[in-house]
């Protein structure tokens, strides 16, 4: 258990890359004891944060502090694949050590790589089995383990090695149904300093307080995601409100304005009358005149004073109100009458072994969720129905048009801009017609000339996902390989609006519950040796 006084503070925190974008400037933070979560835009810092804390990156200015020893899981992980398992837990010197021993060599040196850790290799083999690695021994080669289970690996090594502090950068990219809920055990039973940034619903459900990253700065929000977003409910009613009453004031200051104009306005002719008629003598119209002078401009003083504090408040009130646009999809031409035949598979086997028995058809605008554990197939089917791979045997038609969007995003060009990748996939659209189309994924002006290869993880997605959709002919069958893996909360809140204005047929492989069911999936399809159709329930009960 972590001690108290475990905590991390930033202090100023500054970063800029070396080609002079800043990431963060002067940030303040404190994180103590507890499951936080770390949410915010992609872009917004947040891995970068995660790597300054765990001394990955250096600050260009200010501090970074943690009490305690501190584990790090990057969004990526790399392992050697020759490394063996031991290797990578950390415990290959002590299990190399204690061998010795039990051998017969009573070497200092054995004693001391030992230490007091002589249960090494027994708790190693126990947080395997809490991680659902129990297959995998400790002599095996990194080699030999999936994607998922080379996650899980690191995450086992960070456990053995029971840091004080926990830093976990979406951990669930890549884990299958199984390796999730191992995770979210182990994230169940953390009891020091634990700071997670993911895109998980259900992982985010398991934090003690949520901290959202934005424009530079952390908001803290007291409980888990499903707090976090009624509380901001309420904030964003209220911010509203107040924009509203700061619009109302701001147009009255201004109409107070103008009658101060027309009044003084209507003085200056008057005195002007009387100066002209010489109705009274000069020395008092001459007072008279100052004196309407000096208070008619004390009254404008005022009235611009208000309006420059009504505007101010209005600003305020407008910065507070969040406009996070959203993508809007507008494409008739990739609707599919009910019924139609969209797609058939027949006696289909697929390299590496999966199959699907006899026939199977998908037809109309079905909503398709493709699941299965980590290495059943999922990506060679779809890539076999994309055309990219050939079946062993049996064979897979497409009836319509179709895309298909891979895990890599690899479908870019990354030296063409935005628009020249759109471009590719419709040759005859007009320049005007592909940026007015793209102003709808949020790729507006001088954003859609952004070369590929400068785009964020988010910002890739919604390109690829546009390159796609407004490809021609137009996609009436649109597949999608994990494509939650790269975005934010945000992302995928964008992504499930753009899906649900998708009228054509929809095959989405995902590990990402929450998000299948909120794309309103009307077939659940199974892939575990052979493709079959499952109750959802199944997999809650799995």
């Amino acid at each position: 258990m972590a001690h108290p006084a475990t905590c991390i503070t930033c202090s100023s925190l500054s970063f800029t890359w070396p080609d002079g974008t800043t990431v963060l400037d002067g940030l303040e933070l404190a994180v103590g004891p507890g499951r936080t979560g770390l949410i915010g835009l992609n872009g917004s810092g947040k891995s970068t944060l995660l790597k300054l804390v765990a001394g990955r990156l250096t600050p260009t200015g200010g501090t970074v502090k943690v009490v305690g020893e501190t584990g790090y899981l990057p969004q990526n992980v790399v392992l050697d694949t020759g490394m063996r398992v031991d290797a990578a837990l950390g415990i290959a010197g002590t299990r190399a050590a204690l061998h010795a021993i039990e051998a017969g060599d009573a070497g200092e040196e054995n004693f001391t790589a030992v230490g007091d850790d002589w249960d090494v290799e027994e708790r190693a083999l126990a947080t395997l089995d809490q991680l659902g690695l129990g297959h995998i021994g400790l002599d095996r080669t990194i080699g030999e383990v999936s994607g998922g289970e080379s996650v899980l690996l690191r995450l086992a090594a960070l456990l053995l090695a029971r840091p004080d502090v926990l830093l976990l950068d979406e951990p669930t990219n890549n884990l299958d149904l199984a390796a999730r809920r191992r995770l979210y055990a182990a994230v169940d039973a953390w009891s020091g300093v634990l700071v997670v940034v993911s895109h998980d619903r259900e992982l985010l459900e398991r934090t003690d307080q949520i901290a959202e990253l934005r424009q530079g700065e952390v908001t803290w929000y007291g409980g888990n995601i499903s707090a976090y977003e009624e509380a901001l409910a309420v904030e964003q009613e209220a911010a509203e409100r107040m924009m509203r009453a700061a619009e109302a004031d701001f147009k009255r200051q201004k109409r107070e304005l103008a009658d101060a104009h027309l009044k003084l306005a209507r003085r200056v002719r008057y005195g002007q009358k009387m100066w002209d008629s010489k109705r009274e003598p000069k020395i008092v119209m001459g007072a008279r005149k100052r004196a309407a002078q000096e208070s008619a401009g004390k009254h404008r003083i005022l009235h611009e004073q208000k309006l420059a504090g009504a505007k101010e408040r209005l600003d305020e009130a407008v910065e507070a109100v969040r406009d996070d646009d959203e993508i809007r999809i507008d494409l008739p031409r990739t609707a599919v009458p009910p019924g139609r035949r969209v797609l058939t598979l027949w006696e289909l086997e697929l390299q590496y072994g999966a199959r699907v028995s006899g026939e199977l058809e998908v037809r109309g605008p079905e909503r398709i969720a493709l699941v299965g554990r980590n290495g059943a197939g999922k990506t060679t089917l779809l890539r076999t129905l994309a055309g990219e791979l050939d079946p062993v045997a049996g064979e897979a038609v497409a009836h319509v048009p179709l895309r298909f969007l891979p895990q890599r995003l690899d479908i870019l060009d990354d030296e063409l801009s935005v628009a020249g990748n759109v471009a590719r996939f419709a040759p005859e659209a007009s320049n005007n017609r592909i940026r007015a189309r793209l102003a709808r994924f949020l790729f507006k002006g001088a954003r859609a000339d952004q070369p590929a290869g400068t785009l964020s993880g988010g910002e890739r997605f919604r390109a690829a996902l546009a390159a796609l959709l407004l490809a021609e002919p137009a996609p009436q069958l649109l597949m999608l390989d994990e494509p939650t893996n790269s975005l934010d909360m945000a992302g995928v809140r964008r992504l499930t609006a753009a899906l649900e204005s998708y009228e054509g047929a929809l095959v989405v492989s995902s590990h990402d519950l929450p998000f299948l069911r909120s794309l309103g999936i009307t077939r659940w399809l199974l892939l575990d040796g052979e493709l079959r159709d499952i109750d959802p329930e199944e997999l809650m009960e799995g």
